[in-house]
């Protein structure tokens, strides 16, 4: 049976000005919200619902309730105190009194509450000083004659300014009027709806919008009602249709074929002084299988913080290098990508092998001279930026691309690397790193378009980094440890961090930490890295830093990726409150790379929220980056985790990855089956949920 496809009568074609008291205003403000078609509207769905089914007795109210109550004023009285307030002592059938509290009122606002005087009203319970009290609750007069209370659950729509709560719910009655069992469209298989037990579209829109009063509120606000999970397993579906499309597109572009015949990979592998690990030499093996086949590679190699994932990255360049191929590695930062080219360096030279560095600093005469060399191919493996995939960088013959910290770049940034291709007009092998932890609910949902790799075990002699937590008020205390750790020949770390995002307050406060500690530990070298010192000077400091000729390194959370001493072994993080756990494990992964005993001090401010307690006790308890990010995803959500808020990243408007990761396997399975048998339902079902958002699969 085919899926039916929207026709010009379907309500997405239907402008949303042509509802009763939508004008230009109106219609604007909706616009900044991406409603512009009645459809869209029915597409908004209500963050939360209000009970107003039922009246609550007032002896039966608690703090943090909402609730709709009802009662006679008994008492109204403007008072005067710190902040003047209408207050209005409302008494139920039972006796029960609350008092009703408005900071803002007019005069004949106060002349119409008086006592004798019936009133309904909603909102939520607090403690005040001296009885239970609603702040500027919703109230009206009662009327005899009036009905007892709403026929279903009242909803509530995530607005803008200049939209009331009765607007929406005046502007959604009318779009439901028009709701039919044709339109919306529903756009998936519907075997698929059977099988999952879900209502349809209509129904499912009709139910959310206006529940009935025997809908159960927790499974609403909890989105777990078959009405929610109808239009979350819909929205996944249309994200697992794009990326599978997206990986059609991929794997019918032509690359090239690079078996190589190892002679470069076999020189690096006998002058490294360590062996790859199992975990590595099992990647190696299914990079170097993807890298040998005609079409593009598309693989995600996830891998702990010091787990190898550069070496695995080197020598899949080299058996691109092997074949007269370019390779090129492109990293989210300077200081990354610099550390890159150092590692590179380092094992490549001694092959004949001169990394070119490309970035932003590199101006004019300088730049140029790169440019040239890549594309004459005189450079056959470069090293950069973002820069990189600017239109002026021209490759000879680009045979692998290497993105590493893929989360840091919008999706788009990378597939536009696609047409940097080699001589042969084909794309290029991709191979994205992160030492990010990605869980699979995540991987499987935002990563559909990839085949994964994971490199689940670190190097061994590595050993584990003891994590603790102090507050600050035990700062003397922190610096004797550093005082200690350095005495014994060993480096630290201080990292500063502020709530601010402001990248001045925080090299200020880097600044003045640094002036402190250098006074409070006198004979100690300390050294100063942020984001605003000039590239020669913090050079200059890394350098010295990794040389042993400095003991401590105050810095910013710019040493978060890419530093690699492995002397250091003491950590200290200021704030680690206002750091999610991702970041705190990156920074912690700083130290702990060497065979030297290591540690990393929490320097908290106190008091801590419960969610920056529950988050220090997750990085004190584990090491693995694997659990810290599944923990991370639970804390957080998806949006935060892989850094999706940025252009041409995917975003999810219904679905939950973690809430609704049992609809996954169900969900790939039912894009299989749209793109095998229902093709003309793929459009509308990409343009209802990622819409023009789906640039990212088309660059």
């Amino acid at each position: 049976m085919a899926t039916a496809v929207p026709s010009v009568h379907s309500l997405d074609q239907v402008a949303v000005q042509s509802l009763k008291r939508v004008g230009p205003k109106v219609a604007e403000r909706l616009a900044k919200l991406g409603i512009q078609s009645v459809q869209d509207l029915l597409f908004h769905l209500p963050v939360r619902y209000q009970d107003r089914t039922r009246l609550v007795p007032v002896g039966a109210l608690r703090p943090g309730m909402e609730a709709l109550i009802e009662g006679e004023i008994r008492d109204a009285e403007i008072g005067a105190g710190r902040r003047r307030s209408l207050k209005v002592l409302v008494v139920d059938g039972d006796g029960d009194a609350i008092l009703l509290r408005f900071f803002h009122f007019s005069t004949q606002q106060a002349a119409s509450l008086k006592s004798g005087e019936r009133l309904r009203c909603y909102g939520e319970v607090r403690q005040g000083p001296s009885s239970l009290e609603m702040i500027h609750p919703e109230y009206r007069l009662r009327r005899e004659a009036e009905d007892e209370t709403e026929a279903a659950l009242t909803p509530i729509y995530p607005s803008t300014e200049g939209l009331q709560q009765a607007t929406w719910r005046g502007l959604t009655e009318q779009a439901l009027a028009q709701v039919s069992p044709l339109s919306p469209v529903d756009l998936l298989p519907p075997e698929t709806l059977v099988q999952q037990g879900l209502p349809t579209l209509a129904e499912a829109l009709r139910y959310l919008h206006r529940p009935p009063l025997e809908a159960s509120l927790d499974a609403l606000l909890e989105r777990r009602h078959p009405a929610f999970l109808r239009l979350a397993f819909e929205e996944m579906v249309a994200h697992q249709v794009s990326l599978r499309r997206l990986r059609l597109t991929q794997r019918q572009a032509v690359a090239p074929v690079l078996r190589g015949d190892a002679r470069l990979q076999t020189r690096l592998r006998a002058a490294l002084p360590f062996a790859l690990t199992a975990a590595q030499e099992r990647v190696m093996a299914e990079i170097a299988s993807d890298l040998s086949q005609p079409r593009p590679m598309q693989r995600l190699l996830q891998g702990d913080v010091g787990a190898g994932k550069t070496i695995v990255a080197a020598l899949a360049a080299l058996q691109a290098l092997e074949c007269g191929y370019q390779a090129a590695l492109m990293a989210p930062t300077e200081l990354l990508s610099e550390q890159h080219l150092r590692n590179l360096g380092a094992w490549l030279r001694p092959l004949g092998i001169e990394p070119l560095w490309l970035a932003g600093r590199h101006k004019g005469r300088e730049r140029g001279e790169r440019l040239e060399a890549i594309a004459s191919g005189a450079a056959r493996l470069i090293v950069g930026t973002h820069a990189l995939f600017q239109d002026e960088v021209c490759f000879q013959a680009l045979g692998l691309v290497i993105v590493d910290e893929q989360h840091r770049f919008g999706v788009h940034q990378r597939m536009k690397l696609r047409e940097k291709g080699g001589r042969d007009g084909g794309s290029p092998h991709q191979l994205i790193m992160t030492a990010t932890p990605i869980p699979r609910s995540l991987a499987m949902t935002f990563y559909a378009d990839l085949d994964l790799s994971v490199i689940d075990a670190l190097p061994p002699g590595r050993t584990p980094i003891t994590t603790v937590a102090v507050p600050d008020t035990r700062r003397a205390e922190v610096m004797e440890r550093v005082m200690s750790a350095c005495a014994q020949g060993r480096q630290a770390y201080w990292v500063c961090t502020l709530i601010e995002e402001s990248e001045v307050l925080e090299c200020q406060a880097a600044e003045e930490t640094a002036r402190q500690l250098s006074e409070g530990l006198p004979g100690l070298r300390v050294g100063l890295v942020h984001g605003r010192l000039k590239a020669a000077e913090r050079d200059a400091v890394m350098a010295d830093f990794a040389a042993g000729a400095l003991d401590l390194l105050v810095a910013t959370t710019v040493i978060e990726v890419g530093v690699d001493v492995p002397n250091a072994s003491l950590m200290i993080i200021e704030n680690p409150e206002r750091l999610g756990l991702a970041q705190l494990h990156q920074l912690r992964g700083r130290v702990g790379r060497g065979a030297v005993e290591s540690h990393c001090l929490l320097l908290y401010h106190a008091p801590l929220s419960e969610v920056a307690r529950e988050r220090l006790a997750i990085i004190r308890g584990t090491t693995s980056g694997f659990e810290i990010a599944e923990r991370d995803l639970a804390i957080r959500g998806a949006g935060e985790v892989l850094g999706t808020r940025q252009t041409g990243a995917i975003q999810l408007r219904v679905a939950d990855p973690v809430r609704d990761s049992h609809l996954t396997a169900a969900a790939q399975q039912a894009a299989d089956l749209v793109l095998a048998r229902h093709a003309e339902a793929v459009d509308p079902l990409i343009a209802r949920w990622l819409g023009v958002r789906e640039v990212y699969g088309q660059v």
